[in-house]
């Protein structure tokens, strides 16, 4: 019996992103489900009755929330292509940047966007400090994963899609302050399973401004 997957998700988010990216590796086949976050599924609600949040990777009937849980998730049920390595150090360290991206860039990144003056100012440090940590971290490796897409790489790389919206309300600019992590960017859309994964910087754009416009934020 084929397996029956269905991805709770909306469009902008990079935590549904990871999935996404994870699953298009790995060649699964999957039943996508936009959810509206306003007016959430019953599916949704039924999933994941605690957060009530997406993503939600629903495994033949059995959901699993929160989408670095369902990152290893999706890697420990589908073998090929291993997102962890297996080596339990490296494995470690890998669930460690993964937490530590999870902890900051999402939101200080959103600061960026959502804050004024001297919060926005002390935010837009925090993010290319951040970043540059990560490039110490990536050293000389293709991926943070080595020679491959890895797990690190997965987690971090949907927030790219979201780089024009910091940029454009937070006045500032990414890649002078961080070309080699631009450069790790560039490799990881290379791969389709990425391109095609992440939404066009400039709808994720359109998308904030319609919600900064009905929330009355200039």
């Amino acid at each position: 019996m084929a397996d029956e997957v269905v991805l709770l998700d909306f469009w902008p988010s990079p935590f549904g992103m990871r999935l996404r990216i994870a699953l298009a590796e790995k060649g699964v086949k999957y039943e996508y489900k936009d959810e509206d976050l306003r007016n959430k599924s019953p599916l949704l609600l039924q999933s994941n009755p605690v957060h009530k949040k997406i993503p939600v990777l629903i495994h033949n009937g059995k959901p699993v929330c929160e989408s670095v849980i369902a990152l290893q998730y999706i890697d420990e049920v589908w073998t090929n292509k291993p997102l962890l390595p297996s080596d339990p150090y490296l494995r470690s360290q890998a669930r460690f940047w993964a937490d530590f991206v999870d902890k900051k860039i999402y939101d200080i990144g959103r600061k960026t966007w959502t804050t004024k003056g001297d919060e926005q100012e002390a935010a837009k440090k925090e993010f290319i400090d951040c970043i540059k940590l990560l490039e110490v971290e990536l050293g000389d490796k293709p991926f943070f994963g080595g020679e491959t897409l890895g797990f690190v790489d997965v987690t971090l790389v949907p927030f790219y899609s979201w780089f024009s919206v910091y940029e454009k309300y937070g006045n500032f600019s990414i890649a002078p302050e961080c070309p080699k992590f631009m450069a790790w960017v560039k490799r990881c859309m290379e791969k389709e399973s990425v391109s095609k994964s992440l939404p066009d910087q400039d709808k994720v754009c359109g998308f904030v401004a319609e919600m900064r416009k009905k929330l009355g934020v200039e």
